[in-house]
């Protein structure tokens, strides 16, 4: 069984950052920073976060509401919170989150380049400026938003950062349902190359690739375990992820 927590640390900005932590029963393989989507830090993420852990990666997952509606996480139901939220976040809060995050992975013996970030949806769009910045292992987005305009006042858009990846990148995107035109993952697609970074974006035919959890459900499954889905594509995604984990922090 992993352990499942949560610790709170000290920012410069004197603001305290709370991370949901995901801590391996044996060997540590690596580190993955899991940014979570916009309802903030709920079940879901938790579930990813355990569920990483349980691979063998200690997975560190920031709060990154702290600063403007601490409380958010116990909010999830309030659109109009959740909304004001997402609108805060910018690319220097998310660059100071994620480095306390780093700081926990390095803390614990990690080294950078067995070090990871992985986004779904808002923290998806995040990861991508983290990478573009921060020299790491491997990114990972599901359903990365803001590609040709921005996602919110204080973030870039996707395609003046990516062609500045430091690290592999894997991209998932659902053609139906995700908030990205087909049409725009290309565009990305085609700038993330100028990187010289491997890039690997996927598109599938719907949202099926969401194989994070359903969170309505009373017991929350382990997101990366096959046996949960009987979905072929939530099942291949699954195997994108840990696979891309596996090739690139080595």
């Amino acid at each position: 069984m992993t352990g499942l927590h949560t610790e709170t640390i000290p920012l410069v900005d004197e603001t305290q950052l709370r991370v949901t932590i995901g801590e391996p029963d044996g060997a540590v393989r690596g580190g993955v920073v899991v940014l979570h989507e916009s309802r903030g830090v709920t079940s879901r993420t938790q579930a990813i976060v355990e569920a990483l852990a349980g691979e063998g990666w200690l997975a560190v997952a920031p709060h990154l509401y702290h600063r403007d509606d601490p409380g958010i996480d116990e909010q999830t139901g309030d659109a109009e919170a959740v909304d004001r939220a997402a609108a805060a976040i910018t690319g220097e809060s998310v660059l100071a989150d994620s480095d306390a995050a780093f700081g926990v992975l390095a803390g614990r013996g990690v080294p950078s380049d067995r070090m990871a970030v992985l986004g779904f949806d808002l923290g998806a769009t995040a990861a991508l400026v983290v990478a573009a910045q921060r020299s790491l292992g491997a990114v990972i987005t599901v359903s990365a938003a803001g590609v040709a305009k921005p996602l919110s006042a204080g973030l870039p858009a996707l395609l003046d950062v990516v062609g500045e990846l430091t690290c592999p990148w894997l991209g998932l995107y659902g053609e139906r349902g995700d908030p990205v035109d087909p049409t725009e993952v290309d565009r990305l697609r085609e700038a993330a190359h100028a990187s010289g970074r491997v890039v690997d974006v996927v598109v599938y035919p719907s949202r099926e690739h969401r194989f994070d959890a359903d969170e309505q459900a009373a017991v929350q499954p382990d997101p990366l375990d096959e046996g949960n889905s009987e979905e072929a594509t939530k099942m291949e995604a699954r195997s994108r992820v840990l696979n891309w984990l596996d090739a690139h922090l080595r």
